[in-house]
């Protein structure tokens, strides 16, 4: 006796009828062997899991093989994959055949892009943490802090010019949850008394930086210095808490050295 997911056959006078069990919850594979998306917990994001998990396995497939496998509407399916196209996780092309086609649209075969890939679980953070500890094996800790020192100022980069630029400490603390945002930080500022607080609800190197925290230092020093103010991190993802959060005193400024002009005496912003 077959499940309750998987289309069931009975005979009938000789012939075979077809009864397919409702879209959810789905069949085929919520993992696929070597890493697959993790079920959605509703019934329409399980359903679509298992159609980017077997557009990976046995991909490039036809609507009408997912919707066999799956044991669902092939009208169902292709809600699916119209919404994954809409994503741009997926693709199709026009299936290949060695026969003479009849009248009608030629059947579409689907697969997934760079960025339906992205979906999948990586191990990205390992390979990370591996290389970092390579790094810090062979060549010690301060090359570790050379690494940390160098990406954090590349996250800046981009927007020194306008950094250099905006004199007051407030601007600045804008332009770098903009710069922030731009790496995936997720990054707002809120007022918070005389001061204000920078939160950070994603990091996307918490992993690593868990095991390395030169990482954050790295980033607290470097936006101390664009800021030109004390500022103090309050907390960090890396260590288990739920938002990275700095405070920002504003009433407390660094000096900051300002260019003299050629004939008068060195001068400082405060």
């Amino acid at each position: 006796m077959k499940t309750a997911t998987s289309a069931s056959r009975t005979r009938r006078g000789g012939s075979v009828a077809v009864a397919h069990a409702p879209e959810s919850p789905p069949v085929g594979p919520d993992a696929v062997e070597g890493g697959a998306l993790a079920p959605e917990r509703s019934a329409d994001g399980r359903t679509r899991s298992a159609v980017v998990n077997l557009l990976l396995s046995d991909g490039p497939i036809t609507a009408a093989a997912l919707a066999e496998r799956l044991g669902i509407s092939a009208a169902a399916v292709r809600r699916h994959l119209d919404q994954l196209a809409a994503e741009g996780a997926l693709t199709s092309r026009e299936q290949p055949s060695r026969v003479a086609r009849g009248r009608g649209r030629p059947a579409r075969v689907y697969l997934l892009t760079a960025v339906g890939r992205e979906r999948l679980p990586h191990g990205y953070d390992e390979i990370a943490v591996q290389a970092i500890r390579f790094l810090a094996e062979t060549a010690g800790p301060d090359a570790v802090t050379a690494f940390a020192r160098r990406r954090a100022d590349a996250l800046v980069e981009p927007f020194r010019d306008r950094l250099s630029a905006t004199p007051d400490p407030a601007g600045r603390a804008e332009i770098l949850a903009e710069a922030l945002n731009s790496e995936g930080f997720a990054a707002s500022l809120q007022q918070v008394g005389v001061g204000q607080q920078l939160c950070q609800h994603h990091c996307p190197v918490g992993a690593v930086a868990h095991e390395f925290p030169q990482l954050c230092e790295a980033e607290l020093e470097v936006l101390t210095r664009e800021l030109g103010t004390y500022a103090q991190r309050l907390a960090t993802i890396a260590r288990g808490d739920a938002v990275c959060t700095t405070f920002i005193p504003i009433d407390r400024p660094l000096r900051r050295s300002v260019p003299s002009t050629p004939g008068s005496p060195p001068a400082d912003e405060h």
